[in-house]
């Protein structure tokens, strides 16, 4: 059986459950999210289970912490001041 590639030694993942415990998004706007590369992919552990790696989740809630800006909505024009 083939594993994912990317899984590092000492890696911790996190589930769908964890996840949306962790981040108040619905399901729909995460997978949004992931496709547009604005959010950690997830990782295929099988063909009906996938998971999250905590520190990639971590990271990105640390940058929205960060920015102190409000996040930009899919088809928003951001205009420089």
């Amino acid at each position: 059986m083939k594993g994912p590639e990317h899984v590092k030694p000492g890696m911790v993942l996190i589930n769908r459950k964890r996840l949306l415990s962790m981040i108040p998004l619905s399901d729909k706007s995460i997978y949004n999210m992931e496709k547009r590369g604005e959010f950690p992919k997830r990782i295929a552990l099988t063909t009906r289970n996938v998971a999250w790696d905590l520190d990639e989740v971590t990271a990105w809630v640390n940058e929205r912490k960060a920015s102190g800006s409000q996040a930009i909505r899919p088809g928003q024009t951001v205009v420089a001041a």
